[in-house]
């Protein structure tokens, strides 16, 4: 039943990814040719309004083709006769999608159970953090200038600034702010360094505007997470034999809604959901890095043509997507391959 769920999560997310890309090239009037889920040989396929929607042999990503990479196409309707800004529309729409499913998702989620506010519980002794005075019932509000909303981005702060000398830290008691200087330490027994802080772990819970609000919180949180766990992969902190693809993630999802199902149906969908707003948040970040053969690489040439004003040679652009493909195809054959073998 997990492998299952994870394969329809998964599905769904990338269906609402190529379904943002559908939506803006049919308000623009550009012609689809096909809307698929899935990669490989065609299971069932059927035309609809001149678009032909199919469900592939694999149940891992999916596609809306537009005819964007024939060039020679001038067709009435093509994607290449339209305007600039109307291709960019249609290419950030799939990633701007994916933003959108995980606001969603995180509202939903804010809605049911509420927000972790970043509310100390209490100080522990030989810290920084008791020195400077902080105490139970202060409410962090930056980090090293950085805003803070929920307790979980103290924990990510904490976790990527862990070798930090000192983290300047802004907080509020009784309405009034005060900023300290807290110095990371590690103690004996202490497996890292730490400010000595410790959070309530409760949840606040929230009415309809305060859970749009902290959704949007969650969201950034994840995006934020995101850019933190590239920044530990091209640092070299993260190995590529770390990196998870599909095989990975459904794995991790059956994992999880087995731990998560003796405590009931909501847990497994409280789960699901947090999963669900990690990989399209994920999902849609990825797809905006300019590299070419993403979203991000042909929004790069788009952008370079409206400032020209005169479209990069076709086949030179088409040459850096194909070899960013290549090397995309390389990447996920390895990530593949850990994945498999992590299984055993």
């Amino acid at each position: 039943m997990g492998i299952i769920l994870a394969i329809l999560l998964f599905s769904a997310i990338i269906i609402f990814h190529e379904l943002g890309h559908f939506t803006l090239a049919k308000l623009n009037g550009i012609r689809v040719d096909e809307f698929s889920l899935g990669l490989g040989p065609t299971i069932i396929g059927r035309e609809i309004g001149g678009t032909k929607f199919s469900l592939k042999l694999l149940p891992f990503g999916g596609a809306c083709m537009m005819g964007e990479d024939d060039v020679d196409d001038q067709s009435e309707g093509s994607f290449n006769t339209k305007s600039v800004w109307a291709r960019i529309s249609v290419i950030a729409a799939g990633p701007v999608f994916n933003f959108i499913m995980a606001l969603v998702f995180s509202i939903i989620m804010v809605a049911w159970i509420g927000y972790d506010a970043p509310v100390l519980s209490g100080v522990d002794e030989g810290y920084s953090a008791m020195e400077q005075g902080m105490k139970e019932g202060d409410v962090i509000t930056e980090m090293n200038g950085k805003s803070i909303h929920l307790w979980k981005e103290v924990t990510l702060f904490n976790l990527m600034n862990g070798d930090s000398d000192s983290v300047t830290v802004t907080y509020e008691r009784d309405g009034q702010e005060h900023t300290v200087t807290v110095e990371p330490r590690q103690l004996e027994g202490d497996a890292n360094k730490r400010l000595g802080i410790r959070g309530t772990g409760e949840y606040t819970k929230a009415g309809f505007l305060k859970s749009v609000q902290y959704g949007a919180y969650t969201l950034r949180y994840w995006v934020d997470y995101t850019f933190d766990c590239l920044k530990l992969l091209v640092t070299g902190q993260v190995g590529i034999k770390q990196m998870s693809g599909p095989v990975g993630i459904v794995n991790v999802v059956d994992g999880i809604y087995k731990e998560s199902a003796p405590a009931g149906w909501q847990a497994v969908v409280l789960n699901l959901l947090n999963i669900a707003i990690l990989l399209s948040a994920n999902l849609g970040v990825m797809n905006l890095l300019p590299l070419p053969a993403l979203d991000g690489g042909r929004l790069v040439f788009l952008f370079v043509e409206a400032v020209r004003r005169k479209r990069v040679p076709p086949e030179k652009e088409g040459m850096v997507h194909f070899a960013g493909f290549a090397l995309l195809m390389i990447l996920m054959v390895v990530v593949m391959f850990n994945d498999i073998r992590n299984l055993f």
